[in-house]
């Protein structure tokens, strides 16, 4: 059988069948939840079992060029290692983009504009080489590795411009879902009218990261929001990834075996899409423009609204105190083992005069302690509260979470003697 998406493209490598699934409303469910399960299996690893962020970025890095590798030896798609790719894929991408933003403390709205830079670049190295950006194409080794390296980078600009929303912003998860899902639905509907289809989808492609993200944070957030804000579900981000993931196998089986989303298959069974009609994609175009000074316009509404940011700095002390190691007296030993491990860590690594990695074992510190949050705050919020101002504390020295410069390595270490005395 003879299909249009079996361009005879041979520049760039041998021939394939297209190796990208065909674009129906099974593909846009599993890539929302590959994201959202990508977003919480790495805050699982990374904060639950301290990993730490740049040892987990290691990790997804040699995972993603291992599955990338079996997926590039096929010669068509098959849904289990397409699939696992975008999974891995996900999480690579949104590691990158946290690695710049908590360890190098690059502004996120840096991060979005290298990264919408970037973009454009891949775009338009692809479109010089290959005449074509459409996915229904991707027929050649060479075109093929453009659409996963151009999938790398939107998982990048999608982690840095969804964090950036809720930094201005300072909306709940519940409510930062809604923003990509009505961008979508434009989306939707404009291409429905007669938008750029190619446009369209990757404008969606896009969209869908901080939708599967913000959706993944709602479910695994602890139900302790600020008075009048939704809160989360508090399943956890291992609870959360176990039901996405079954989710996603389930999806990922039904498509195996009816073959519904391969492009030969939904060729023979659907009619031919009638062609593109240029008046309406020009105002469909203009739409898109109109849609994005609307969302820069409630961006801009939202910021300047009273809402929640970051913890302020003067909020770091404590009214309760307490005597050395009353706080943790209610909390697991492993759990509270784990947290004296990494302050100590980063202690050594203060007075060794290694400030990188002192500055990297306390980022790992803060992450495991706002991962064991909704397990540890429910057994004693007065320990918890107690422990968390000292937390910020150390945190402040370091320049992580705060506006300030990193401090000297004597202060650090002294809130850090007083964080482990604490823990005692």
């Amino acid at each position: 059988m003879t299909t249009t998406s079996e361009t005879r493209a041979r520049r760039g490598g041998r021939l394939m069948l297209n190796k990208v699934p065909e674009v129906t409303v099974w593909f846009w469910v599993i890539k929302i939840l590959c994201t959202t399960v990508g977003e919480s299996f790495a805050d699982w690893i990374n904060m639950k079992l301290g990993v730490g962020l740049v040892n987990t970025a290691w990790i997804f890095t040699a995972v993603f060029v291992a599955v990338l590798g079996v997926q590039l030896r096929l010669k068509r798609y098959v849904p289990f290692p397409y699939w696992l790719t975008v999974v891995v894929v996900s999480v690579t991408g949104t590691l990158y983009t946290d690695i710049l933003t908590d360890q190098l403390n690059v502004p996120l709205w840096i991060s979005s504009t290298v990264f919408s830079v970037l973009l454009a670049v891949v775009f338009g190295a692809w479109w010089l080489r290959e005449r074509t950006l459409s996915i229904h194409s991707v027929t050649t080794r060479s075109r093929e590795s453009f659409y996963w390296l151009t999938v790398l980078v939107t998982f990048a600009l999608g982690t840095a411009t969804g964090d950036w929303t809720l930094e201005l912003t300072g909306w709940s998860p519940g409510a930062s879902v809604l923003l990509p899902l009505g961008l979508i639905a434009a989306i939707t509907l404009l291409w429905r009218f007669g938008a750029n289809p190619v446009l369209s989808f990757w404008l969606a492609y896009i969209l869908t990261r901080p939708l599967g993200a913000n959706i993944g944070d709602w479910l695994a957030s602890p139900k302790t929001a600020q008075p009048g804000e939704p809160t989360g579900l508090a399943l956890g981000t291992f609870t959360t990834s176990l039901i996405f993931l079954g989710l996603i196998l389930a999806t990922v089986v039904y498509l195996t075996v009816t073959r519904s989303d391969v492009t030969e298959t939904y060729d023979a069974t659907h009619t031919p899409q009638i062609t593109a009609d240029p008046r309406k994609e020009r105002v469909a175009l203009a739409g898109f423009g109109l849609l994005a000074v609307a969302t820069v316009g409630l961006l801009v509404w939202a910021h300047g609204r009273p809402h929640v940011g970051p913890a302020p700095e003067e909020d770091a002390t404590s009214t309760v105190h307490l005597a050395p190691g009353q706080a943790v007296k209610k909390f697991p030993a492993t759990k509270v083992d784990a947290l004296r491990a990494l302050a100590s860590t980063s202690l050594k690594d203060a007075q060794a005069g290694n400030p990188t990695g002192a500055h990297a074992a306390a980022q790992s510190l803060r992450d495991l302690w706002d991962a064991d949050q909704a397990s540890l705050q429910p057994l004693d919020n007065t320990g918890w509260t107690f422990l968390d101002a000292q937390m910020d504390q150390v945190l402040k020295t370091f320049g992580i979470d705060h506006s300030n410069a990193p401090m000297p390595a004597a202060q650090q270490e002294a809130e850090l003697n007083t964080l482990l005395t604490d823990m005692r």
